[in-house]
């Protein structure tokens, strides 16, 4: 190979690196603010809304939405992302709690198989219930993103975000903690794919990931 085509070859290879480094340095930055303004506490408790509206993931935000459903903070909790073939009955023995006056209340959501999807059967629930307001239980980590698509789907609806807190995520010295890090970094980039969809379509329907 001619000296002029391998200076040309390490030239390419050189901006090739400092791009792939530009670009790790900006998700590392992306990753430190999302990780900085993520929520660290509930900054609403007590307004009434409509509805309630748990994303399935843990039975700690079950178990945080039907205490807010039992403090009367809504007329109806909707559960979305619900296993097929998982009842009102099971759930509540799963999240340990037994407010029998609360099944009537209690509405379930089985097509949702993602926060996308997530957003949309709790979009198309609430506009078939005739409900303009909702508290979103989910949890810390995930907040950001499911607002992003709830907002997206359901943009006229007032939304009060009411995030949990596991002690499984480590919030301080996160980096520390790998399945913390990991946990975060996984929820960041999906919260960037997520960004980018939203900024390119819009409130277009039918896109999902």
């Amino acid at each position: 190979m001619r000296r002029g085509g391998r200076a040309g070859l390490l030239r390419t290879a050189v901006r090739l690196l400092l791009l792939a480094l530009v670009l790790a340095g900006t998700w590392l930055a992306g990753l430190l603010w999302f990780v900085a303004a993520l929520p660290a506490a509930v900054a609403d408790r007590d307004t009434p809304t409509d509805a309630i509206v748990v994303f399935t993931g843990g039975s700690e935000r079950l178990g945080t939405g039907l205490e807010l459903l039992g403090r009367g903070r809504a007329h109806k909790l909707f559960v979305s992302g619900v296993y097929r073939g998982v009842e009102v009955a099971e759930l509540l023995r799963h999240a340990q709690r037994t407010p029998r006056a609360a099944e009537c209340c209690i509405v379930l959501g089985y097509t949702a198989g993602n926060t996308r999807g997530n957003a949309l059967e709790t979009a198309a629930w609430m506009r078939g219930e005739g409900y303009r307001s909702l508290r979103l239980v989910t949890s810390s980590y995930h907040m950001p993103r499911s607002l992003l698509e709830l907002r997206r789907a359901l943009p006229e609806a007032e939304i009060i975000p009411h995030p949990v807190f596991t002690d499984a995520v480590k919030r301080e010295e996160w980096w520390r903690w790998p399945g913390t890090a990991h946990l975060l970094a996984t929820e960041y980039s999906k919260y960037v794919v997520a960004f980018a969809r939203a900024r390119l379509f819009g409130n277009r329907q039918g896109i999902d990931s």
